[in-house]
């Protein structure tokens, strides 16, 4: 049982707290030591919880329930060695107790040996009539194991044992939908659907699956079902918003997702797609307030900076597009769509220097892009910074091989530095990968074309092209 705070039950409970207090020990029947533990268990009080099995083992050394609650918190703490040792003990002297099998499997679990869990799981199956529990911890092995047909199966008996399991409903659907099995997960659902036809879990995910499939048409259907079945299910709201928006249907999105703002707090998400529709409509004004409305709600929501400064961008409004991206980096200096904006509207104002921090610190946060790459370095040829140009174009290479763009820009940077040799090896590699490409030099290093080495290694490669 749980204890709550206005429940009569809960004396046990006041009891205990009021003798760890005072130090007098009380005596409390094996039960309600349970029920005093369990609570603690879900409260995630470990530390009570483990005064609660010291004393009630104090009092009750051979209750095996109580042995089991301190196996539980011997494998919460990865005391699994422990652990085991007690479960062997309680096991010889309660061979049919279902739950001795379910803490083994816990521990096998916990060291990666998820079939032997599964084994144990079956055989105390064969002790209980409560089988529930034990098919869904069965779907779990499987689903660690990445078996997910074998993991939908077990899932499946939990709907068959219990119909309102929706926990089973969703792990059967994220199965299919892990094996790319969304007319198998339409199937089954239609057909759990024959049985439940209010079930608003169903209808919301069948109508995601149509959703998946771009029909758009039946999807509809069943977010309306999911509606009908519950009329307060902000999630059919919210998807029915989204297919509304694929259809283009923006006015009637807006109305979904604003039901969405009445039935329950204001979601994010919500708020950025009315802002979405609204720009839609070319109604401005509206969709920058929702904007607004998306990051003050949730400042972490990287979309939301994101939608408001591609916004302004749109508009050419790059100052006001600089500002609010420089507010999103100062919340998550280590988010790269930030960074790559950052450099993009730089790159608008001519702010050169800036851009160029910006792509570096692009690469830094692992986005390894060829464009990141490629800009980055332009940028540092037209800030008069060769050395460091070779070099990062000298990184790409690592992670773009035999490509020509690399090799063009850097053959024109050595012949700059009059690093001839070098120059001629990447430029007859940037000829050999692509001479297509051979352009580079004329627009990046003018001056370059103008070295009689370079027309002649151009001149050379036309004619053997001829």
């Amino acid at each position: 049982m749980e204890y709550s705070s206005n429940d009569n039950d809960s004396f046990p409970l006041i009891k205990f707290e009021s003798m760890l207090k005072t130090n007098n020990v009380l005596f409390f029947d094996s039960e309600e030591f349970e029920n005093i533990i369990h609570h603690y268990l879900n409260q995630g009080k470990m530390s009570l919880a483990k005064k609660a099995i010291k004393l009630g083992l104090d009092q009750h050394p051979t209750s095996t329930n109580l042995k089991l609650f301190k196996v539980e918190v011997y494998v919460f703490e990865n005391k699994l060695v422990q652990a085991d040792a007690l479960l062997n003990e309680l096991y010889r002297l309660e061979p049919m107790n279902e739950e001795i099998y379910i803490q083994k499997a816990n521990i096998l679990s916990k060291k990666d040996e998820h079939l032997q869990a599964i084994e144990v799981l079956k055989q105390a199956l064969e002790l209980t009539d409560d089988v529930v529990d034990l098919y869904s911890l069965i779907g779990m092995e499987y689903l660690f194991l990445d078996q997910f047909e074998e993991a939908k199966n077990y899932f499946m008996k939990c709907l068959d044992e219990d119909i309102e399991d929706y926990s089973a409903l969703y792990n059967i659907i994220y199965c299919f939908d892990f094996l790319d099995q969304n007319t198998q997960a339409i199937e089954y659902l239609n057909s759990f659907l024959d049985e439940n036809p209010y079930c608003e879990v169903a209808w919301h995910q069948l109508g995601k699956q149509y959703f998946t499939l771009k029909d758009y048409k039946k999807a509809l259907a069943a977010f309306d079902f999911a509606i009908i079945s519950d009329d307060s299910f902000v999630g059919a709201y919210l998807e029915k918003g989204k297919v509304l928006e694929k259809l283009k249907r923006f006015e009637e999105a807006i109305e979904f997702y604003s039901f969405t703002l009445k039935l329950d707090d204001p979601t994010s998400f919500a708020l950025l797609r009315i802002g979405n529709c609204y720009e839609k409509l070319k109604k401005d004004d509206l969709a920058v307030q929702y904007y607004y409305k998306t990051v003050h709600e949730d400042p972490l929501l990287d979309k939301g900076w994101i939608a408001i400064t591609r916004f302004y961008n749109r508009k050419k409004n790059y100052q006001k597009a600089l500002y609010y991206i420089n507010k999103a980096i100062n919340i998550d200096s280590e988010n790269v769509i930030y960074w790559k904006l950052y450099s993009q509207i730089n790159l608008r104002l001519k702010l050169y220097e800036e851009a160029e921090r910006g792509f570096k610190k692009t690469l830094e946060l692992g986005n390894y892009e060829l464009s990141t790459w490629l800009s980055r370095g332009d940028l540092l040829i037209k800030l008069g910074e060769p050395e460091a140009a070779i070099y990062n174009f000298e990184q790409a290479v690592e992670f773009y091989p035999e490509n020509a763009e690399l090799e063009y820009r850097l053959a024109g940077l050595f012949f700059i530095l009059n690093e001839t040799d070098k120059g001629t090896f990447h430029l007859k590699n940037g000829l050999r990968y692509n001479e297509e490409y051979s352009f580079i030099i004329d627009e990046l290093f003018p001056e370059v074309c103008n070295k009689t080495l370079v027309k002649n290694l151009l001149k050379t490669n036309q004619k053997e092209g001829l």
